[in-house]
């Protein structure tokens, strides 16, 4: 009686390198009948075919992950049937996954018409080889194609298809000059260096002598403008952004190929840049109404005078606020800076004892931290005496334990306050040092006409300023106001330390409103700066 073999069940795996149509043309039809017939004679039932042209030296074929997709959701393990290992990977990541779905069975076999392979330890190893054979000579072949190409560069040998006006010399394994198409080339440079063509004109120039593009058309301006920068014309070879010099006939003369040059750049269109118009006070206050940005814009009378107003961009709805001219809002800034400017020698008073106070604090601070170091250096030398005697033995565990927990809490302690000490005072002299650096600032800044320079100033010293009724108000911290006060009353006399004293001492300021419209000051709680 004849038993019948049961068939085994595999998908057919079938790639060549190459994605281009002229190349290989042969491969997979070639692999699907070779394969087909191997499978009649194993008698292999093939239960699905994937095909794909893609290099398998990466990761990511589309063919083969539908093909893993397909073996993974199938309802029993299936085979692959291939030409070869390498069809299948020639990376690792590939060539791991298909050894992966061996070992759970998800791939019952791998059958080669060439290639033995069995679901063992040593058949999964010989597998494993295959694999890195596959990479190997894939690696082994970009060094030596890699290893090829700087050799054709030392002898200045071109390395792809001629571009125009040239033609590949398959003896000499270079690059020559057409005799007809080169003459086009070096006549198109020429007709340009006379400044009479644009570069649709040399397309149509070009067209009349048969350089058209496939679709018989003239060429494109982009296409003109790489030709007419082309530098193999000059005997060049470009590698990966870099040119070297080729060992073949240049067309072009270098004077004819910089005079082109010189062409196009003379009528290269710059891009348009928006100019920002010198509207000084823009983006410095916000409409007092509203609440929107303020915006400016230039009018002119009928005399031809031209004017800036500032005003509401009104973003929010309607807004009854009027335009305010630049002239005004001028005047008003000029006489805040004046309301904050103090006679220099006592802005040097207040700088010396600030410096005074700086010092004192730096001893203070040597001596606390000098303290700590003390403590902490007790603390180490009871830990280690600790130890000692636990080690010999002359106290007990619980009691050993129970003192260094002790101690240990006690260090962390001391630690935590050392650090908290170098935070604690740490740049308290820093603000007043900056109060007093604006004050000078201040003082250039009135002898001056810069209003650039006195929107930065009190950008830097005050917060929200508002425009409305034609008024500029700047809300700022209670040191300002007491300069205010002190200029209103010719200088600083008592005020000075009572300034100093304050701001050593503050922590929250209260913030002003001071309007200069009316000639007014009023004042809105509102906490602006902090002093430690």
């Amino acid at each position: 009686m004849e038993t019948t073999q049961t068939k085994t069940k595999c998908v057919l795996y079938a790639r060549k390198s190459t994605e281009e149509d002229d190349k290989q043309v042969m491969s997979i039809e070639a692999q699907l009948f070779e394969l087909q017939e191997f499978a009649r004679r194993e008698r292999i039932e093939i239960v699905k075919v994937f095909t794909e042209a893609k290099s398998a030296k990466k990761p990511g074929r589309d063919g083969f992950a539908k093909m893993i997709e397909y073996i993974e959701n199938s309802t029993e393990p299936l085979g692959i049937l291939a030409w070869h290992p390498d069809r299948l990977a020639r990376n690792s990541v590939d060539g791991g996954k298909i050894i992966y779905l061996v070992d759970i069975n998800r791939i019952a076999s791998l059958r080669f018409p060439q290639f033995w392979f069995e679901p063992t330890p040593q058949g999964k190893f010989m597998l494993q080889v295959a694999f890195g054979q596959s990479k190997y000579f894939s690696d082994n072949l970009v060094e030596n194609v890699k290893r090829g190409i700087r050799q054709k560069i030392r002898r200045g040998e071109w390395l792809t298809l001629a571009p125009f006006g040239y033609v590949n010399n398959l003896k000499t394994k270079n690059i020559e000059p057409d005799k007809v198409k080169s003459r086009i080339i070096k006549r198109a440079f020429e007709e340009y260096t006379t400044g009479t063509h644009t570069l649709k004109s040399l397309a149509d120039f070009l067209a009349d002598y048969g350089v058209v593009q496939k679709k018989g058309t003239p060429l494109a301006k982009v296409s003109v403008v790489k030709m007419l920068t082309n530098r193999a014309y000059l005997g060049f070879i470009k590698h990966r952004g870099e040119w070297h010099n080729g060992n073949f006939e240049p067309i072009l003369s270098p004077t004819l190929f910089e005079a082109v040059q010189k062409v196009l750049t003379s009528r290269k269109k710059p891009r348009k840049s928006k100019v920002a118009l010198p509207f000084v006070f823009t983006g410095f206050a916000k409409c007092g109404e509203c609440g929107c940005a303020i915006t400016a814009q230039y009018a002119t009378n009928r005399f031809g005078t031209r004017y800036t107003y500032y005003r509401c961009t009104k973003k929010n709805g309607k807004c009854a606020q009027p335009y305010t001219q630049e002239k005004i809002l001028a005047t008003q800034l000029q006489t805040l800076l004046q309301s904050v400017s103090l006679p220099f020698s006592e802005i040097e008073e207040m700088d010396k004892q600030i410096t005074l106070w700086e010092n004192e604090s730096i001893s203070e601070k040597g001596s606390v931290a000098q303290n700590l170091k003390e403590k902490i250096r007790a603390n180490e030398e009871k830990l280690n005496k600790l130890v000692s005697v636990f080690l010999d033995g002359d106290i007990e565990r619980e009691m050993y334990l129970a003192r260094k927990d002790l101690l240990m809490r006690e260090k962390v302690g001391l630690l935590e306050s050392k650090t908290n000490f170098g935070q604690q005072r740490k740049n308290w002299v820093e603000p007043l040092r900056s109060f007093v650096l604006s004050l000078k600032q201040a003082v250039d800044l009135e002898k001056t006409s810069n209003h650039l320079e006195w929107k930065k100033f009190f950008q830097k010293i005050g917060s929200n300023p508002e425009i409305k009724d034609k008024t500029v108000s700047i809300r700022w911290g209670e040191l300002w106001d007491f300069t205010a006060s002190a200029v209103g009353g010719k200088g600083f006399g008592e005020n000075q330390s009572t300034i100093l004293a304050s701001a050593k001492s503050l922590h929250i300021l209260n913030s002003e409103q001071v309007t200069t419209g009316a000639g007014e000051r009023t004042r809105t709680s509102m906490n602006c700066f902090a002093w430690s």
